[in-house]
């Protein structure tokens, strides 16, 4: 093999688990080669910027908030499941707070500022929150709850608050990234990974780069609200990259990364592997298109949880809509409706079939309008719009079943049920908290379509449900290394982020995916940095 550059790490794929291996690998005294199909910050950079963090992190003391290593275990324990193994969940909630002070010192801003309500995403006033269910009745059996939504400070969707420092930071450290350029192949020799084969129009003419990163970025965004418009740009893409691409090949003498994201803009693997999820729209960019995990099965390695898919459906903000009722088709709930919204999106595909509506009363409509612009930002408030676009009302429970389509008897007993439980003080049928719970009493009452997608054209473009996808390569949990059918790790290759199974595979809440992306990230980097003694367990990270 001829190589036309040459390094100690190679990392393929730059969001924020990318830049994080390349961050502990130059720390840690390697060279690092990093390369993005765009220009780096892939879905990360999109993302709302939250990192689930606790145990009385900096910025949980700040607000004076008490949590500690244990409660945060124990409400994981649950929502991880068999994801990865427990003394991973254990290591990962001890060194939180160690990794929100490690994100700080490279940059990333936090604010202790409490969000007083819940929501699926904090105003520019708040940026401390609880992002999960941790308050939802079924967690507080197992552990106090505690919010640990960290969102990076900065106004709107803040994920470029935690890509960008850390990005500019690597930069400083040495990390060198070669934009615009594409993984093809792994190059393996006496069976170890030795480098990468990539394609790159990073040697193409200005202008041939400049219109390749414009129509990269209108890919990325808005082009995740217009799948259609998406495509047309990924035509465009391909065009240029076929015309001007040049091959370039890279030796990575101590490990190769694969951190390129999940799969969820591939349309054929998510046929495959998760069919009742190709509804909603791909959250991520054109890049989550599976290809870093080819990569890793190309050369042996085994993939786990491909099926496994966080749809998000949100209700909230406003927060009165956490005393709502979820029901399906037949007028049954399905779910504690305060949990969180991929939880709620859970319910719908799996115990709905796809269909769900969110039944309100007027009492409840009445207080959402006043807490609603307070509450929300710009492109929520759009979501609400486009639930409400939705609505189908009646003056009894059996006239608004019958408009939406809904069983008017089973809702009818739904609600009554729902309503003595509360006048009896017996628990909820799903565990909702009573700080939650309000009565479904007064007319006219609201039926809307929170359906995967949902019914009508306006709601499926202003509310659309979010997917990504949570499986991936089966990666060494002390190490990084990608594991091969045979449970064997793979020499020189590592995995990090969407790219690899993760604390996340099982069930998602909000910040835990960029969190994993910190952590696996972190580990793969470290491991990968010391080459041959890769087998070390990275407990120091």
């Amino acid at each position: 093999m001829t190589w036309n550059l040459q390094t100690d790490v190679v990392v393929v794929g730059y969001g924020a688990a990318g830049v994080a291996a390349a961050l502990e690998a130059v720390e840690a005294g390697a060279d690092v080669v990093a390369i993005d199909r765009y220009s780096g910050g892939g879905a990360s950079a999109l993302s709302g910027g939250i990192v689930y963090a606790g145990g009385g992190t900096s910025v949980q003391r700040g607000a004076n908030v008490e949590d500690t290593v244990d409660d945060m275990y124990a409400y994981l324990a649950e929502e991880v499941g068999d994801a990865v193994e427990p003394d991973t969940l254990r290591r990962f909630c001890e060194g939180s707070a160690e990794t929100i002070e490690w994100l700080s010192a490279r940059g990333v801003p936090f604010s202790s500022t409490l969000c007083p309500y819940k929501t699926s995403y904090p105003s520019n006033r708040h940026y401390l929150y609880y992002s999960g269910s941790e308050a939802s009745g079924k967690f507080r059996a197992v552990a106090r709850p505690a919010p640990r939504g960290h969102r990076a400070k900065g106004r709107g969707t803040s994920g470029k608050m935690l890509f960008g420092p850390l990005a500019r930071t690597a930069e400083r450290a040495g990390v060198q990234l070669i934009s615009q350029t594409r993984a093809c192949d792994l190059v393996v020799e006496d069976g170890r990974v030795r480098g990468i084969v990539c394609r790159t129009v990073a040697n193409a003419p200005e202008h041939i780069r400049r219109a390749h990163r414009v129509l990269g970025s209108l890919s990325a965004k808005p082009g995740i609200y217009a799948p259609q418009f998406r495509y047309m740009l990924e035509r465009r893409l391909a065009h240029i990259e076929k015309k001007y691409c040049e091959v370039v090949r890279i030796e990575a003498r101590r490990g190769v990364v694969l951190s390129a994201g999940g799969f969820v803009a591939d349309r054929a693997m998510m046929r495959e592997h998760a069919p009742k999820y190709t509804g909603g729209i791909a959250l991520g960019t054109a890049g989550d298109d599976g290809s870093g995990i080819a990569l890793g099965t190309d050369v042996g390695a085994a993939t786990a949880k491909l099926g496994n898919v966080s749809a998000w459906r949100f209700i909230v903000p406003p927060s009165p809509f956490l005393g709502s009722l979820l029901v399906d088709a037949q007028g049954r709930r399905m779910v504690d409706e305060s949990r969180y919204g991929a939880a709620i999106g859970h319910a719908i595909v799996n115990s709905g079939g796809g269909r769900g509506w969110v039944l309100v009363d007027a009492d409840l409509s009445r207080d959402a309008r006043k807490q609603l612009p307070r509450q929300s930002l710009w492109f929520q408030r759009v979501q609400n719009a486009g639930l409400r676009s939705t609505a189908v009302r009646g003056m009894t429970i059996e006239e608004v079943a019958r408009a939406a389509g809904v069983d008017p008897r089973g809702l009818r007993e739904t609600v009554e049920r729902h309503n003595a439980a509360i006048l009896s003080g017996h628990p909820d049928d799903f565990g909702k908290h009573d700080d939650f719970r309000r009565p479904i009493a007064q007319g006219p009452f609201t039926l809307y379509d929170a359906g995967i997608p949902a019914g009508t054209a306006l709601g499926k473009m202003m509310n659309p449900c979010a997917m990504i996808t949570l499986g991936g390569l089966v990666v060494d949990e002390g190490t990084g290394a990608v594991k091969d059918e045979a449970g064997k790790s793979i020499p020189g290759l590592f995995a990090a982020g969407r790219t690899a199974v993760g604390l996340c595979s099982n069930s998602y809440v909000s910040g835990l995916s960029l969190a994993d992306c910190i952590f696996s990230g972190r580990r793969a980097g470290v491991t990968a940095a010391l080459g041959e003694r890769h087998a070390v367990d990275a407990d120091s990270i």
